[in-house]
């Protein structure tokens, strides 16, 4: 297919300083869980981008010295020269593409507690350490000063040798220690680096020029800006201070990559932003510099991306995590197959990655972080070996998903689904309060198999194990999804509470499906992630009194990891939602609830007209069990294969569940029984 001339513009070349771009697709640096620790997985995540049309390619943060040391967070490293090889495996993996190749340049100041290297912290004042670790930063001296810039000019001349063609000093998401000099906030000194803007901007200007004088012959030199922080006067906004450094320093750097602050509203869930919801923040960053400027704002639609280049908002269409769900976004759009991108969600379930030091994962790409260790390409897959059929029972994320990839490696494929609708969880969970973008991890399947005349799709066609037998099919896998628990069981309690009648308990499945619930509402959260939050909130938007419960100490506790735990809190707040932590629903008696407190078991009570209760899922499994326990007339049906995947295997995300229906269908008829079923990027022991 053509491309639409409409599209042109963004594949024209741009100039950045002594390099050229050769398109306007820009990932910009975020951080993957790998590091430094993981680089052959690394490079390959990077190299597939390249391969899949983004024009420049850029690291996470890489750490210029010890005194910056993240651990045990994931990120790159450069502290002298044996960094180099791994570094050099990502330039080379995007310039085998025809990429750029970027490095942001990291220091933490007081973001570092340096717990692995064991040196103070350095910052622009006294401060705590903002991970909350019991130590607080130095305040940098003159001497410090100046070590900090031969440290970031040493990083800098390593980065041109490694083969970096635009290089990065990093004054953002309130995490560099630029940053922290440039806000009143972080920076009370009374010398030349503190008081007024003009001396706070010193140390930004002075590194910017250090590393343009070091390696600007030949790599050009970005400034990463959080030009406003959302905190009002308290911080630096887009109308006062944020304006002012732009303008201070308008033409120094090569090229401008400017955001909000801090990484939560810079990557703000969907749930909370829509698409180019920076564009209000950063819209003025053009208008006092002629070099290029990159943003951000999960563009996933090329006419919203057409429409920030022909407005004069942006010259590069910046993504991390549309560049994460689809790495061949661009090229999709550049071969005329837009209606085969793979649209972000905004779940921020691959920050979750960084955020525990794991490899990141993707909701809707389940090959993220893949690419190196089981060889998965977010585009190719081996074609089928033999002409056998395959009857996949149930169409959620992971059924939809294990027929889709079944399908395009050219498998008979026949997909049947209990209801009328299509998506399973995904469906149900994307009808709640700000989850919409959850249905296209339902969409982009549907449509995707629809073109496939290999795969047959059967709606409301609940299947019996006799059905299955009388249907057929060499090799079956059931993937019929989860329920949600009523007697309590979970986390908090491993033995049914005996003051919990599960008739009168609900669950979000109820909650989901329609069912009529009295108020005053108590939704007992021991689930922790975001559904618990997001049922408060639908059950108050209908005009309930809402209680949320959870025994964790904090509403929603795992969200911490996708970043969205305070805009939760927010708005339930906001709603006037009770949030009551550190409590657990122990019964259930009239129209009251009993509460106990989690460290002191101290019993409480709270007016209850209906308790809806997210503990545990347990595996609609029932078919599968039933297929298993007679194994000859699974035989005499011709079956020789029945197999389970996601939630009715063992109930975990929808990021999971696409993952192990994408697993199954690459894994299917190839023969692996290797017991370790991928490669580890094992470090090599060497001259310390």
């Amino acid at each position: 297919m053509a491309r639409d001339p409409r599209y042109d513009i963004l594949f024209e070349p741009v100039r950045i300083g002594p390099v050229t771009a050769r398109n306007r697709f820009y990932q910009v640096p975020h951080c993957n869980g790998m590091g430094h620790t993981r680089p052959r997985m690394l490079a390959a995540m990077r190299g597939i981008k390249a391969e899949g049309g983004w024009a420049v390619v850029c690291t996470e943060e890489v750490e210029i010295h010890p005194s910056s040391d993240a651990s045990p967070a994931r990120e790159g490293r450069l502290w002298d020269d044996r960094d180099l090889p791994a570094l050099e495996l990502m330039t080379e993996a995007v310039h085998a593409h025809g990429s750029l190749a970027g490095i942001e340049l990291f220091h933490g100041g007081i973001n570092s507690a340096n717990r692995m290297s064991r040196m103070v912290s350095l910052g622009p004042s006294s401060r705590p350490v903002r991970t909350f670790d019991p130590i607080q930063v130095r305040a940098m001296d003159r001497h410090d000063i100046r070590a900090l810039r031969r440290w970031h000019r040493a990083a800098a001349l390593r980065a041109k040798r490694a083969g970096f063609d635009v290089i990065y000093v990093y004054a953002a998401h309130d995490l560099s220690v630029l940053m922290h000099f440039l806000s009143r906030r972080r920076n009370e000194r009374t010398d030349e680096y503190g008081g007024k803007l003009e001396n706070r901007v010193r140390l930004l200007r002075e590194i910017i020029e250090d590393t343009k004088e070091a390696v600007g012959d030949r790599s050009a030199v970005a400034v990463r800006l959080a030009v406003d922080e959302l905190l009002g006067a308290e911080g630096i906004t887009a109308e006062a201070e944020g304006h002012d450094i732009v303008a201070m320093l308008a033409d120094l750097p090569d090229l401008w990559d400017v955001n909000v602050s801090d990484w939560a509203n810079d990557s703000a869930v969907s749930r909370f932003a829509e698409e180019g919801y920076q564009e209000r923040h950063i819209a003025f960053v053009k208008q006092l510099t002629s070099k290029p400027v990159v943003g951000v704002g999960r563009f996933t639609s090329p006419d919203a991306m057409v429409s920030q280049i022909r407005g004069g908002i942006l010259d590069f269409i910046g993504a991390a995590r549309p560049s994460i769900a689809d790495p061949f976004l661009p090229r999709k759009i550049e071969e005329g197959r837009i209606d085969e991108i793979r649209e972000c969600i905004g779940c921020n379930i691959c920050v979750s990655g960084d955020m525990t030091q794991v490899p990141m994962r993707c909701t809707q790409n389940p090959t993220m972080g893949e690419e190196w260790r089981r060889g998965w390409h977010p585009e190719i897959i081996p074609a089928k070996r033999t002409d056998e059929a395959i009857l996949v029972v149930g169409a959620g994320p992971a059924g939809l998903e294990c027929a889709r990839a079944l399908g395009q490696r050219g498998f008979d494929v026949h997909l049947a689904e209990a209801g009328t609708e299509l998506g399973g969880r995904v469906t149900a969970e994307a009808r709640l309060p700000g989850l919409a973008a959850w249905a296209r991890v339902r969409d982009h399947r549907v449509q995707r198999i629809a073109a496939m005349p290999n795969v047959q799709v059967y709606r409301d066609s609940r299947l019996s194990a006799d059905h299955v037998r009388e249907f057929g099919m060499p090799h079956v896998v059931i993937a019929t999804g989860a329920r949600w628990r009523r007697d309590g069981v979970g986390r908090w309690h491993g033995i049914a509470p005996s003051g919990l009648d599960p008739s009168r308990v609900l669950t979000p499945d109820d909650v989901l499906a329609g069912a009529a619930v009295p108020g005053p509402v108590v939704v007992f959260d021991d689930d922790h992630f975001y559904l618990g939050g997001v049922i408060a909130e639908k059950l108050r938007r209908d005009g309930l009194e809402v209680t949320l419960v959870t025994p964790a100490a904090q509403v929603s506790a795992w969200t911490v990891n996708t970043l969205e735990q305070r805009m939760i809190y927010r708005r339930l707040i906001e709603l006037d939602v009770e949030l009551v932590t550190g409590h657990a629903v122990t019964a259930q008696r009239d129209a009251n609830v009993e509460l106990a407190c989690a460290f002191t078991g101290r019993a409480s009570c709270r007016p209850c007209g209906s308790l809806v209760a997210l503990t545990a899922r347990l595996p609609v499994d029932d078919l599968y069990l039933s297929l298993t326990a007679d194994p000859d007339s699974l035989a005499a049906s011709g079956i020789r294969t029945v197999s389970r995947i996601g939630d009715c295997e063992a109930p975990a995300t929808i990021a999971a569940a696409v993952h192990a229906g994408h697993r199954f269908a690459r894994e299917f008829g190839e023969g692996s029984t290797d017991e370790v079923p991928f490669r580890r990027d094992v470090e090599m022991f060497g001259a310390g």
